[in-house]
């Protein structure tokens, strides 16, 4: 089995079992979420290709992290990830990409992304359910941080924090790519302490 056939059996599997945990059939779920029922179908059987804002809007339906969907059994008390291991989520026609490293564990995770920007490339997202604080903090470059409409530079050496609530993009600026780590804090709630990474 190939390592992408091994990761979409796996969040196949973490959907469903939140799905039935949550109460929810295929068709609330696909209502909530705003997901195609057929997608929805296909993906707990393991088939198709979900992109980023699929997964995030499953994971703010189903109260969990983004990484509880795509991750299988604890590892361990010690986590080493590294880039290359990780395939990115989202990937842009100009060669941006977000990878999600990994998820702390407990009563209030806590999502780790890291990003790169090229210049005018632009990721917008949908609102998170409430409580969710996102943070960005750009380690090269510079970008332009969307919150609500209103835009944001944030440069090398910069940390920018708000609540993922309302619409937000990330763009990069400059004339070369942006590098940052983004973490995204995620409320307590039903199901998170058990799906937090290990």
């Amino acid at each position: 089995m190939t390592e992408t056939a091994a990761a979409l059996r796996t969040v196949a599997y973490n959907v469903r079992a939140a799905r039935t945990r949550a109460g929810l059939s295929l068709e609330e779920l696909s209502r909530r979420a705003q997901v195609s029922k057929g997608a929805l179908v296909g993906l707990e059987k393991a088939q198709g290709n979900p992109n980023l804002a699929t997964l995030v809007r499953l994971a703010d339906t189903l109260g969990i992290s983004v990484s509880a969907l795509m991750q299988g059994p604890s590892e361990g008390r010690v986590r080493v990830v590294s880039t290359e291991a990780v395939a990115p989520l989202w990937t842009g026609a100009r060669g941006s990409e977000a990878r999600l490293m990994l998820t702390t564990s407990g009563p209030a995770p806590v999502e780790v992304w890291r990003w790169r920007l090229e210049p005018e490339e632009e990721y917008p997202s949908h609102p998170h359910q409430g409580g969710v604080v996102e943070t960005v903090s750009v380690t090269s470059g510079r970008m332009v941080l969307v919150v609500d409409g209103a835009e944001y530079e944030v440069g090398a050496g910069q940390t920018a924090t708000f609540n993922g609530d309302v619409a937000h993009a990330y763009r990069g600026a400059g004339e070369e790519s942006c590098d940052l780590v983004m973490t995204v804090h995620l409320p307590p709630g039903p199901g998170t302490a058990a799906e937090g990474a290990g």
